[in-house]
C-alpha cells in the first residue's frame, strides 16, 4: 500500500495561507476533489488566492463527518459546527412530550449541561492510502458474484490490517472513479458526542417546505455538538477559527464537507435507466409515505410530534427527486452531457484501434434491461442500490435492528472473507454501535413504516410474486405490521444485546415474533441481492473499471472522482444568481426575516427569536449563496477563507441545483448558507449562550 503524503500538523486553522461530466467544459469551479488531488494551482487561478498543501491538511483536520451530514471544529475543546437539520434526530430522541427542545432549543449554560445524542459517533480523515492495485488484483479473472464477493473480502481484510480492534479508529476502502482507483481512508472515531447547542425548530426551519431547496432564505440552520474522549472534551488543536465579521460579495471561499453521492460518470444509458426507473419509482413512493406520515401526525398531538421529524425528511427527499428528474428532461442539459460522451468515445476508439474485445459502454447497455427488471424487488426488500432512494421497511427503526441480529448472527458464523461486506470484522464495532444505542422507539410510527412497506412491496411486484408472498403468507399488511410491531420486543437495549451476543443459537430460539419473521424472508431477500450482484452489480463495475482507465488515458488525473459520502472540497465565490427562476443578490438580512414573516406557519418566527427582535442589529447578513459544487450530504459543510477562517455553514442548494447530481452547470449552481454572523446573533442576543461566544473568541 502506497501511503499520500497527508500531513498531521497541528494548529489553529486561521492562519495567513501561502473533469467532470463534461471533459474538456468544465466551469473553472467545478468538482467535489479529494483531498490528495486537489487543483492546488486551478484553485489559486481562478480565485486569485494563493493556498498550499498545509492549508489543505488544517483544512481535512478541521473536517468532521457526523452521521449522514458534514461539520467543522471551532474550537481547541472539540467544539463543532453543524446544521441543525443535521442534530435534528438527536434532539427528538433527548426530547420528550413534557420537555420538547424542538419546540424550545436546546441551550445548555454549562458543559456538564451537554448531553450526548443516542447512537451518535463523528469521524476526522487522518490518512489516505492507495490501495488500487490490490483491490484490482483480488478481482481478476473473476465474474459476477464472484467477483463482487472477493472485491467485498479484499477490502475487509485491508481494513482489518490498517485498523485491528482499535476503538477509536475506523478504516474504510472507497471506490473512486467507479472503480478506477481504490483508496483506503483511515479516520479518528469519536462515538461520545454531545449535544452543545440547539436553537429553536422553527428558527432553523422559517418557511418550512416552501422554502426548502430555494432563496432567499431566512433561516438559523445551526448548531453544535462536542466530541469527547474519556468523558472530558476532546483536545482539537486543529480547527477553524471563527469571523463573524459581514461576508462581502466576491470573496472567494472553500466548502469542505462529505457529498452523499453524485452520478457524473455514468453514461447515457445508465442515466436513462435513472430518469425512466429509478426516479419515479422513488418519487412516487416517496410521496405516499408523506400522505401517510401526515395523516398519522394528524390523530394526535403526540402523533405529531413523533411524525415531525420523519415528515422533513420524506419531503427534502422528495423535493430532491424533483429537481432531478427535470435536469433529466432538460434537452439542452443532456445534450451537453451527450456531447461529452462522444467526446470520451471519440478518443477511446482512437485508442483502440484493431481491439476486438467489446467496448465498456456497450457492456453497460446491455446491463440496464436486467438492472430496470430488478430494481424494484431490489429496492424494496433490499435498499442500498446506490441509485435510489428508496428504504427498506419505510426505514423502520425496529426491523432494521432485526434484521441486523438475524443476518450479523448468521453471516458471524462464517470466516470474515465470506461473509457479506457490512458484517466484515472491521466493521462489526460500528454495527454494534448502532445496535446498542438507546435511542426511543415509537410503536405506531413503526407500524405505519412497516405496513406502507408491505403495502407498497406488494402493489409494486404485484399480488402473485413469490416475494410479495414471503412477505406476506395469508396476512393482510394490516395485520402483519400490527402483529410484528406490538409483539416485538427489541426497543430494549438490553434484549437487543442479548440476541447479538448470544448468537445464531440466540437467534434460533428466540420467540420474538419480528426475530421470527426476518429468519423466515431471509431466503426470498437474500436471493434478490445475490441476483442484483451477479447480474448488474459486478459488470457495471467491471465495465466502470475499463471507463475509468479509459478516462485516466483520455484527460489524465484533471478529472475528479464521482461523490461518495468521503470528504471533499470544492471552491466557489459569495454571489448571487442571474438566471430565470433564480434572480436574486447573494445575501438575506434579519430585516428580510423579519419583513417576510407572517406570523402564520410556516413563516412565523420562533417565539425567543421572535422576542429578541429589538436586541438584533436588523441589517445583519442571516444566509448567502456560493457558487460552490456542492450535493446532499453537503449539509452542514464549514465554509471558509483562503486564511482558514470559517464565514458559515453549508445547509441547502436550490431546486435548480439539484442537476448536480449529474453534472455542474455553474450558471444555476448555487449553495445555501448560514452565516457565522447570524449564529452569533443567535447565540449571543437571543439564546443567552455567552460561555460558546466566549469560546468562539467573540469580542
Amino acid at each position: 500500500m502506497r501511503n499520500l503524503v497527508l500531513s498531521a500538523s497541528v494548529a489553529v486553522l486561521g492562519f495567513a495561507a501561502a473533469s467532470s461530466a463534461l471533459p474538456g467544459k468544465a466551469w473553472a469551479e467545478e468538482g467535489m476533489w479529494t483531498f490528495d488531488n486537489f487543483p492546488i494551482a486551478r484553485a489559486n487561478a481562478t480565485l486569485g488566492t494563493a493556498i498550499d498543501q498545509p492549508f489543505l491538511d488544517r483544512v481535512r483536520l478541521s473536517s468532521v463527518k457526523f452521521g449522514g451530514c458534514s461539520a467543522g471544529l471551532v474550537s481547541d475543546a472539540g467544539l463543532v459546527m453543524t446544521n441543525n437539520h443535521c442534530v435534528a434526530t438527536c434532539v427528538a430522541n433527548l426530547s420528550t412530550e413534557a420537555v420538547n427542545y424542538a419546540e424550545t432549543g436546546f441551550t445548555p449554560k454549562t458543559r456538564e449541561e451537554e448531553i450526548k445524542c443516542p447512537g451518535g459517533s463523528a469521524e476526522i480523515l487522518t490518512e489516505i492510502t492507495d490501495v488500487t492495485e490490490r483491490m484490482h488484483k483480488a478481482g481478476e479473472g473473476l465474474t459476477g458474484s464472484a467477483f463482487t464477493r472477493a472485491r467485498d473480502a479484499e477490502a475487509g481484510r485491508i481494513e482489518s490490517e490498517a485498523c485491528g480492534d482499535a476503538a477509536d479508529k475506523r478504516c474504510q476502502v472507497v471506490t473512486l472513479y467507479r472503480g478506477g482507483q481504490f483508496k483506503l481512508y483511515t479516520y479518528k472515531k469519536y462515538t461520545d458526542v454531545r449535544l452543545a447547542f440547539a436553537p429553536e425548530d422553527r428558527a432553523a426551519t422559517f418557511g418550512g417546505d416552501l422554502d426548502n431547496f430555494s432563496f432567499p432564505r431566512f433561516a438559523i440552520d445551526a448548531a453544535f455538538i462536542r466530541l469527547y474522549e474519556n468523558d472530558a472534551p476532546a483536545q482539537t488543536p486543529t480547527h477553524f477559527a471563527w469571523n463573524a465579521s459581514t461576508p462581502v460579495e466576491g470573496t472567494p471561499v472553500f466548502v469542505t464537507g462529505s457529498p452523499g453521492a453524485t452520478q457524473r460518470l455514468l453514461t447515457q444509458d445508465q442515466l436513462a435507466s435513472v430518469r425512466d426507473v429509478v426516479l419515479p419509482m422513488d418519487q412516487l413512493i416517496a410521496s405516499e409515505l408523506r400522505g401517510r406520515l401526515i395523516r398519522f401526525s394528524e390523530e394526535s398531538e403526540q402523533n405529531a410530534f413523533i411524525a415531525m421529524d420523519p415528515i422533513v425528511g420524506v419531503e427534502n427527499t422528495y423535493k430532491r427527486g424533483l429537481g432531478r428528474m427535470r435536469a433529466l428532461t432538460d434537452t439542452d442539459f443532456l445534450t451537453a452531457r451527450a456531447a461529452a460522451e462522444a467526446d470520451f468515445r471519440q478518443r477511446y476508439a482512437a485508442a483502440n484501434t484493431g481491439a476486438s474485445a467489446s467496448d465498456p459502454w456497450s457492456d453497460l447497455q446491455q446491463v440496464q434491461p436486467t438492472l430496470r427488471e430488478l430494481y424494484p424487488a431490489y429496492a424494496l426488500l433490499e435498499g442500498g442500490t446506490g441509485i435510489g432512494t428508496t428504504s427498506v421497511a419505510g426505514g423502520s427503526q425496529l426491523f432494521s435492528w432485526a434484521r441486523t441480529l438475524v443476518r450479523g448472527a448468521q453471516e458471524r458464523a462464517k470466516p470474515s472473507a465470506e461473509r457479506l461486506a457490512e458484517y466484515g470484522d472491521a466493521r462489526l464495532a460500528a454495527v454494534q454501535s448502532g445496535l446498542f444505542a438507546e435511542r426511543p422507539v415509537y410503536p405506531g410510527l413503526e407500524q405505519v413504516r412497516v405496513e406502507w412497506w408491505l403495502s407498497k412491496t406488494r402493489e409494486w411486484l404485484t399480488v402473485d410474486s413469490p416475494y410479495a408472498r414471503a412477505l406476506l403468507g395469508s396476512e393482510s399488511p394490516e395485520q402483519k405490521s400490527a402483529r410484528l410491531i406490538e409483539g416485538t420486543r427489541l426497543a430494549d437495549p438490553a434484549v437487543r444485546r442479548a440476541l447479538w451476543e448470544g448468537g445464531l443459537a440466540a437467534i434460533a430460539a428466540s420467540d420474538d415474533p419480528l426475530i421470527q419473521y426476518l429468519l423466515t424472508i431471509q431466503e426470498p431477500t437474500r436471493a434478490i441481492r445475490t441476483e442484483w450482484e451477479e447480474r448488474v452489480q459486478a459488470p457495471t463495475d467491471r465495465a466502470s473499471e475499463q471507463l475509468a482507465t479509459a478516462r485516466f488515458a483520455a484527460y489524465g488525473d484533471t478529472v475528479y472522482p464521482d461523490a461518495t459520502g468521503t470528504l471533499r472540497l470544492s471552491y466557489g465565490t459569495i454571489e448571487g444568481s442571474d438566471v430565470p427562476g433564480q434572480r436574486w443578490g447573494p445575501f438575506t438580512t434579519f430585516a428580510g426575516l423579519w419583513d417576510r414573516a407572517t406570523g402564520a406557519a410556516p413563516f412565523d418566527v420562533a417565539p425567543k427569536l421572535l422576542a429578541a427582535k429589538d436586541r438584533i442589529d436588523a441589517d445583519t447578513v442571516l444566509n448567502m449563496t456560493v457558487s460552490s459544487d456542492t450535493i446532499g450530504g453537503s449539509s452542514g459543510s464549514p465554509v471558509v477563507t483562503a486564511a482558514g477562517e470559517i464565514l458559515g455553514a453549508n445547509f441547502d442548494s436550490t431546486v435548480l441545483s439539484q442537476r448536480n447530481a449529474y453534472g455542474y452547470d455553474r450558471k444555476v449552481n448555487r449553495s445555501v448558507i448560514v452565516t457565522t454572523g447570524a449564529v452569533t446573533t443567535a447565540l449571543r442576543d437571543v439564546y443567552g449562550m455567552d460561555g460558546l461566544v466566549a469560546e468562539l473568541g467573540v469580542r
